[in-house]
This record gives C-alpha cells, sequence and structure tokens, in this order.
C-alpha cells in the first residue's frame, strides 16, 4: 500500500480519513468527517469540509470549495452528506454543496464526471455518470441529472428539474422544466427542445434503428402539435417496438414539474 503524499502547508483535520496513494496540495484543508479514496488528488487550495465522502481517482485541480453547508436559509446546522463517486475530474473554483435536512439530506455525484471551472452543484442534488458541465454551468437544489448529459458553459437549470439521460443544454440555456431523455435544448429557441442528440447518441454507441425511433418520439412529442395526454397515447404505441421510447414515456410520466416543451 502506498503511502499518502501530503503538502507540508495543507491542514488535515484530526479523524479525516484518507485512502493509499492519496495526494494533496499545498494549503489545501480537510475536515475532520471527509473521506478520500484511493488514489484521489486534492490540489493546490481546495477544501474539503463535511460530512463528504469521496471515492478512488478523483482529480480536484485547485480552489475547489466541496462539501460547504447549503446555501439555503433553512438550513440550520443540521447533519447533511455529500457523496461523490470514482473518477471524477474537478476543475478549478468549483463548488459542491451538501444536502438540506428537509431535502433528502445527501447531494451525490456518480463517476466519470468532468467539472470544468466554476461549476456549482447546489443542495440536495442527484447527478449521474459520464456527465460533462462546461464552464460556469449551475445547478439549483434538488436537480436530477442523469447519465452522458451535457451541459454547456453558462447554463442553469431551475431547481426541482430533471435532465434526462443523453441529453444537451446548449450555451447559456436556462432550463425551467424537465428536459427529456436524448434531447438538445438551445437558447436560439426560448430555452426549448430543438431536436435529437443525434451526434452524442452515435458517438455512444446507438445504432440508425434506435436513432430513428428516437426521432419518431421527438416528432410525436414535440412537431405533430398533439396536447401530451394524445402524445403520450402514441408513445405507449411506438414504446412496444423500443426500449429508448419506454425510457422517454417513463421518464416524462415520473415527472412532477411540466415538462419542456
Amino acid at each position: 500500500m502506498s503511502a499518502s503524499v501530503i503538502h507540508p502547508s495543507a491542514v488535515i483535520e484530526s479523524g479525516a480519513k484518507l485512502g493509499a496513494n492519496v495526494r494533496i496540495g499545498a494549503f489545501a484543508y480537510v475536515g475532520h468527517d471527509v473521506e478520500i479514496g484511493d488514489g484521489t488528488v486534492l490540489g493546490p487550495h481546495c477544501s474539503v469540509t463535511g460530512p463528504t465522502r469521496i471515492g478512488r481517482d478523483n482529480h480536484f485541480v485547485g480552489h475547489a470549495a466541496v462539501g460547504g453547508d447549503p446555501q439555503d436559509k433553512k438550513f440550520k446546522g443540521e447533519r447533511t452528506e455529500l457523496i461523490i463517486g470514482d473518477r471524477n475530474s474537478v476543475r478549478e473554483f468549483v463548488t459542491l454543496n451538501r444536502g438540506t435536512g428537509d431535502g433528502g439530506g445527501v447531494t451525490r455525484i456518480g463517476n466519470d464526471n468532468l467539472l470544468l471551472a466554476y461549476t456549482h452543484v447546489a443542495h440536495d442534488c442527484d447527478v449521474g455518470n459520464h456527465c460533462v458541465f462546461s464552464n460556469n454551468s449551475t445547478l439549483a437544489g434538488h436537480v436530477i441529472v442523469e447519465d452522458w448529459v451535457i451541459m454547456s458553459g453558462f447554463a442553469g437549470v431551475h431547481q426541482f428539474c430533471r435532465i434526462g439521460a443523453h441529453a444537451f443544454l446548449g450555451m447559456g440555456v436556462l432550463i425551467s422544466g424537465d428536459v427529456p431523455p436524448f434531447t438538445m435544448v438551445a437558447t436560439e429557441t426560448g430555452g426549448r427542445p430543438r431536436g435529437v442528440n443525434s451526434e452524442g447518441l452515435k458517438r455512444r454507441g446507438f445504432d440508425s434503428e434506435r436513432i430513428s425511433a428516437i426521432k419518431r418520439a421527438y416528432r410525436t412529442l414535440y412537431m405533430a402539435g398533439l396536447p401530451l395526454a394524445e402524445a403520450k397515447q402514441q408513445l405507449v404505441e411506438q414504446a412496444k417496438d423500443s426500449d429508448d421510447v419506454r425510457a422517454l414515456l417513463d421518464f416524462i410520466e415520473a415527472g412532477q414539474r411540466p415538462l419542456l416543451r
């Protein structure tokens, strides 16, 4: 087992737990109720306060503020957590907040995500795997982001919204409703869906038959001029031949906020 490497200027509080081969940079701070998994790198001037649990082989480049109190007036100091998975890359000045007592108590970030500079993930969010959050992209509280989502620079998501798997949010777009899986959203359409993320799906191995079924579902939902209830009826029929359409329909049915439409 390799020993951790800690810069002499770093502060590691008593009670913090560091795995094997953890590296802590200059002037970094690790609080007493923090666990950092094997192989994780905490760059210079990063701070990690707890309760926070960080998995293996993550890289926090520098000046990231991880595990801070939620930015919520209702928070009264109750015990809440931030849980981060494995192999995430977190760039400069990213802020990741813990959950709130009345909001589930936990903020979660999965595996293999890339969070670029000045990204903010607020309290009680749930981020999946393989996501890319570009510079200055922001999640308000209680947002759910499923796997393989890309947020472009300066994109923002309103509290309690959901972003479906494989969605793409364009630069500067402001999201105030649920974004279905596979969907592209852009500012030139007033923050509304503008098509299927076909290129992203191709890169992830979706064949032409699967993409065609998704496009047909998109046309039914957004281009046929149908009321939502009628569009869902047609999607039920299409879902019989497509697991992807079934996933899209399940996402719509589970929504608590209005669908972005």
